[in-house]
Parts: C-alpha cells; sequence; structure tokens
C-alpha cells in the first residue's frame, strides 16, 4: 500500500472512529468469557448493529451469515468474531454493488462527462459537489460546475465560494434563473472548451416530487441537446447521521429520479455509520462516494474492503 493509500485509509479510520469505537466497545463485552456463539451471544450482536444502523433487515442477514458459519468454524475470540464479521460484512457489499465509481485519475467513458447531483437541503450536497470537483482538478480534469439549483436563497453564491476553493469555474445566471437554461449555458461551454466534466447541481426540494421530477427531466433533455448521451451520471447525496432516514428519503427520490449511485455524507459526525451497509443493501444502488470529513480533499470512491476494515478493525 503506497503513502497516499495509507493515509486515504488513515483519514477514513478517522472519520469512522465514533461507530468504531461504539461497535468495538460492545462487542468486546459480549465476548468476555464466551468460548461459542449462542442466540444470547447473536440477540446481543443483533441489538450492536441495530443501534449502528445497519438496519434490521440488514442486521438479521449479517447475523443469518454469521450463524451459519458458526456452525462449521471455530469460535474462541473476539478477535476471530471481529475477522468474521468483516468477511461477512465485505461479502454482502460485495453482494449488492456490483458497479465501481471511476477513479478520479482514469480516463472517463465520454467527454464531457455530466454528472447531476440531488439531494434534499442540508445533506452537503454543495460541498459534494466541490469536492467531487477538486478530486477530478487534482487529476488533471478540466471541470465546470453548473448552479443550477436557481430557487434556494444564497443557493448559488454558496456554490461560487465552493467552486472557488476547488479551483473550477461555474456557470450560473443568479437566483430564480431558469435551471434548464444554466445547465445548457454550462455544457455548451463545455463542449467549446473541450472540458472534461460537467458537475450539475440541483434543486433539492421534495415536497412536490411531481415538479422535482419534470424539473430534472428538462434539465436532461436540455443536456442531451449538446451530448446526447447526458447525464453519465445521476448521484443522490445522502446524510450519513439522519441513520434510516436517509434510506426513506432515498427511496422518495428514486420514485422520480433514475439515480446510478449515492454519496454518503457526514460519516465522521455520527456513531452510527453502519448506515452504509443498510443504504447498500436496501436500495440495491452503490455507494460510490464517501465523506469523512469537512476538508475539501475528504471525499474518497467507496472501497468495500476499507470500509469494512476502518468500520470494525482495531487499531492495536
Amino acid at each position: 500500500m503506497g503513502f497516499f493509500d495509507k493515509l486515504k485509509l488513515s483519514r477514513l479510520k478517522e472519520g469512522l472512529t465514533k461507530t468504531r469505537e461504539s461497535i468495538r466497545e460492545n462487542i468486546s463485552k459480549i465476548s468476555q468469557g464466551r468460548t461459542e456463539i449462542d442466540e444470547e451471544f447473536l440477540e446481543e450482536l443483533e441489538n450492536i448493529l441495530i443501534a449502528a444502523d445497519v438496519g434490521v433487515e440488514t442486521t438479521l442477514s449479517i447475523v443469518d451469515r454469521i450463524t451459519e458459519r458458526a456452525e462449521k468454524e471455530t469460535y474462541r475470540s473476539e478477535d476471530e468474531l471481529n475477522r468474521m464479521l468483516m468477511q461477512v460484512m465485505e461479502q454482502m457489499l460485495l453482494d449488492t454493488c456490483a458497479s465501481h465509481p471511476v477513479d478520479f485519475e482514469a480516463e472517463l467513458p465520454a467527454k464531457p462527462y455530466i454528472i447531476l447531483v440531488a439531494g434534499v437541503n442540508g445533506v452537503g450536497k454543495t460541498t459534494s459537489i466541490a469536492k467531487l470537483a477538486y478530486n477530478y482538478n487534482k487529476a488533471g480534469k478540466e471541470v465546470i460546475i453548473a448552479a443550477a439549483d436557481t430557487f434556494r436563497a444564497a443557493a448559488v453564491e454558496q456554490l461560487r465560494i465552493w467552486a472557488d476553493r476547488a479551483g473550477v469555474p461555474m456557470v450560473s445566471q443568479g437566483q430564480n434563473a431558469d435551471p434548464a437554461s444554466v445547465v445548457f449555458d454550462a455544457v455548451s461551454s463545455a463542449v467549446a472548451r473541450d472540458a472534461d466534466v460537467v458537475l450539475v447541481d440541483t434543486a433539492g426540494r421534495l415536497h412536490s416530487k411531481i415538479h422535482l421530477m419534470k424539473e430534472l427531466g428538462k434539465i436532461m433533455r436540455v443536456a442531451k441537446k449538446k451530448v446526447p448521451e447526458a447525464p453519465h451520471e445521476v448521484l443522490l447525496v445522502l446524510d450519513g447521521t439522519t441513520g434510516q432516514n436517509a434510506v426513506t428519503q432515498a427511496r422518495e427520490f428514486t420514485k422520480c429520479v433514475h439515480v446510478t449511485g449515492l454519496i454518503v455524507t457526514k460519516l465522521d459526525g455520527t456513531a452510527k455509520g453502519g448506515i452504509v451497509l443498510s443504504i447498500s443493501r436496501e436500495l440495491e444502488l452503490p455507494v460510490k462516494y464517501i465523506g469523512v470529513g469537512e476538508k475539501i480533499d475528504d471525499l474518497q470512491m467507496f472501497d468495500r474492503g476499507k470500509f469494512v476494515e476502518a468500520l470494525l478493525r482495531s487499531d492495536k
């Protein structure tokens, strides 16, 4: 593992500290003095995972898999249980999500690569767009941000501040402008400049799903006039601190928008990082990026193995 990979893993572990400490501490308590996995142990394990917001259905599936393995394998220590849990969780993520995010340094499948970013207000959508822009820009890609969330007060100016931090240009028309018109200008500019990526900020209202669907549909049609395959990605941003509410929120969004992947933010601010497992399994959508801090370089591509390691492995 190279230096930068170790640094990313370190930041990931730091971001998941609250969740890991909660899970490890409780597993340690129920493991003391036990030499086998019995019904009482499994019930307590269920409670620990549910408390970490892994979700009831996902927790029951994990416990079932643990039970199956315990019938064939000998359990002697907390470390052995932890190893078993890591393997079960990683396999569950592999079974659920076959899709991987495109590496920032990799050649893009299309140019310009149009990414729509959706999410309700307050989930970290603006900062996630800036972090995506920063990573693509750092990787040598030319990026343009389209400020198409034009109805929320101060949204455009907030995005402009973050675009400046990311070091990328932003196309905007001010508050209450037609979002589709902003996207048309941004995509036209990207085509003219031979830019690599267009990141589109979209409105995050859920109170009127019909209006939201029509608005996003119009944005997509306008983008297709310049790039017929657009959008190439529709990413939904979810706040990891809201737990199971994030799953409900995502279900509502996916009823009116074809989402291709998820960004889960604010995992550093919660002891319920297990929500990533629940989101991934219950929605059958790939978690592509996770936010583990407030800095502009704290958005990471989701790596199943590293996530589970950061969630469960001791720092000893």
